[in-house]
């Protein structure tokens, strides 16, 4: 829908956009490859009409046999849904907020899960200012489905940071094909098993590609993928800060992002 919506697709044959809420049932169908960014926003949510005539939302959790866990977080959802409509050996890139990477309790879960029964070889990072909303954080994880075995498929994990120091704006200066030619590089999409990191902690540690083993991401607080190592030039080199409107553009951004996080915190205690 998304690609429909930037005027990219074959509008004129039929296609497998349906109104009907994709995460209430597995269809059954089973691809080779899911490209996807699914819909912003940490909580599902259905609305209603109450006795007094009024609107109200409430939270919607999907009580699936094939998902791992069951959480109102869509983005979680979206996740386990995708994995679940690979063949054994489907590939997926999927947009997906910070949230995704850190949260714990089903983020956890669903993070150990995906790591288990996937190779969840890639994350890139993106940079702000590449999204119509403010305040979206986000990145691409990169996964190839397996069959069911007994050790984790995913051996290690290659983080591309594409964020930090790194500033877009949808009009003056936007992301465009050619900024992506060093990930494209690094990825290695021929033969990903020869990869080679551009970081090194003596002679390059502000290389942007870097490689995390299995072991190490199982040791970090609550599996958490939300790793970066650059220093933010921005907070120490104040002789070379980025033009006004980006700065202005990067507080909205964050105060927007900090905002979400406190009307989630103010639901949760409302319905409590």
């Amino acid at each position: 829908m998304n690609l429909f919506l930037h005027n990219i697709g074959d509008f004129d044959s039929d296609t497998f956009i349906s109104p009907a809420d994709a995460l209430v049932a597995d269809t059954g169908v089973r691809v080779d490859y899911v490209l996807a960014n699914p819909p912003f926003g940490k909580k599902s949510s259905m609305t209603f009409t109450n006795d007094e005539g009024e609107q109200e939302s409430d939270d919607l959790t999907y009580n699936r046999q094939d998902f791992w866990v069951t959480t109102s977080n869509k983005q979680l959802n979206f996740v386990q849904h995708i994995r679940t409509m690979l063949k054994s050996d489907g590939r997926a890139a999927v947009v997906v907020p910070d949230n995704v990477l850190f949260e714990g309790g089903a983020g956890e879960t669903v993070r150990k899960k995906l790591m288990a029964t996937t190779n969840l070889h890639t994350i890139l990072r993106l940079p702000t200012g590449v999204f119509y909303k403010q305040g979206v954080k986000a990145n691409v994880i990169f996964f190839d489905n397996k069959p069911a075995a007994k050790d984790p498929w995913t051996r290690e994990v290659w983080i591309y940071d594409f964020r930090t120091n790194i500033h877009f704006t949808l009009k003056k200066n936007p992301l465009r094909f050619e900024d992506l030619a060093d990930f494209i590089a690094c990825y290695c999409p021929k033969n990903i098993a020869k990869r080679k990191e551009t970081w090194h902690p003596e002679s390059n540690p502000e290389g942007r590609w870097r490689r995390f083993t299995y072991d190490e991401i199982m040791a970090r607080d609550k599996t958490s993928l939300d790793i970066t190592w650059i220093k933010d030039k921005s907070l120490t080199d104040l002789d070379n800060l980025p033009d006004p409107d980006v700065l202005a553009a990067e507080i909205i951004e964050n105060l927007e992002a900090g905002l979400e996080n406190f009307r989630e915190i103010v639901t949760r205690l409302t319905k409590s």
